[in-house]
């Protein structure tokens, strides 16, 4: 952990070197944390494990300065970043499903109910999660690590710098509030 700390520290003074062997040391983590995001909508995406984990990888590097002072909270960045990238997926696709700019003409009504609906269900809980961002912002942060990154309990609680207790109670009480809003969605 301390090889850790130390190129992040040396990355965010702009070394190019501790950068890539930053990610080169959390790229298992980082591919952890795709793969349990993408598990249950493998078949209904264009990305797959190692793409998203490179799309972060990309958007780390694009980044102008590296902020996370730990793993815990470099862990926590990558999957607010997977998750807008899987939410500019999720977009992308629903557009082109409709047509992107191409004229719209209905042929048949059932053909849209036998769509997958793994972009459709991301694109909720994204807006759920803005939703409850407004209400309780940690309870946001909770669910965007665990639902989004795919992180365990402890580095949640690490990231944010709270006990597993409260991660687990955050975790119940968001449940809970997204299921509403996204009932109220349908």
């Amino acid at each position: 952990m301390g090889d850790i700390t130390v190129l992040l520290g040396r990355a965010r003074d702009g070394d190019r070197g501790a950068f890539d062997g930053l990610f080169d040391a959390l790229y298992p983590d980082l591919r952890r944390i795709a793969h349990a995001r993408l598990a249950a909508h493998q078949r209904n995406t264009m990305l797959n494990t190692t793409v998203l984990v490179h799309e972060c990888f990309l958007k780390f590097t694009a980044a102008d300065r590296l902020t996370p002072r730990d793993r815990a909270h470099f862990l926590a960045y990558g999957s607010q970043m997977m998750r807008s990238i899987i939410v500019d997926v999720a977009r992308a696709r629903q557009a082109e499903r409709r047509g992107g700019d191409a004229a719209h003409t209905t042929l048949n009504t059932d053909v849209r109910d036998r769509v997958p609906a793994g972009e459709d269900e991301i694109m909720d809980v994204h807006e759920a999660l803005e939703q409850l961002s407004g209400l309780d912002a940690r309870l946001a942060k909770v669910v965007e690590m665990r639902y989004f990154g795919g992180l365990r309990e402890a580095e949640i609680a690490e990231a944010l710098g709270v006990t597993e207790r409260t991660v687990r109670r955050d975790w119940e009480k968001a449940r809970l509030l997204l299921a509403a809003a996204l009932r109220t969605q349908q």
